[in-house]
């Protein structure tokens, strides 16, 4: 849109024309994209990127794989976005049944009579 407005385009136009209302662009012409927001975009990218290619793995080979692209963070990091992403492995691990020991008093099913 600005690119528009500096040929002359009226930013009211090309609001109306892309159904979006003015003062979201306003708002972000007065406060752009800061740095930091920037550097967790491009971190998020690497780690889609990796999980695309290896959707079996887990958080920490694509902490890896991001940072042989060149994007530094911490396994910590990598988890908090995998996990507001959803972005989990495709293979979880295997959950054993609990045992009737272990249940809950209310939940144990009565043995055979």
């Amino acid at each position: 849109m600005t690119e528009l407005a500096a040929d002359g385009v009226p930013v009211a136009v090309t609001c109306r024309v892309l159904n979006i209302a003015r003062q979201p662009y306003y708002r972000w012409r007065a406060r752009p994209v800061t740095g930091t927001e920037l550097e967790r975009a491009h971190r998020a990218n690497a780690l889609f990127d990796a999980h695309r290619d290896d959707p079996e793995f887990g958080y920490r080979f694509l902490a890896d794989e991001a940072r042989d692209a060149g994007w530094s963070m911490a396994d910590r990091t990598a988890w908090r976005i995998c996990s507001a992403m959803g972005w989990w492995r495709a293979f979880g691990q295997e959950t054993r049944p609990q045992r009737q020991e272990d249940q809950p008093a209310g939940a144990r099913r009565p043995g055979p009579a």
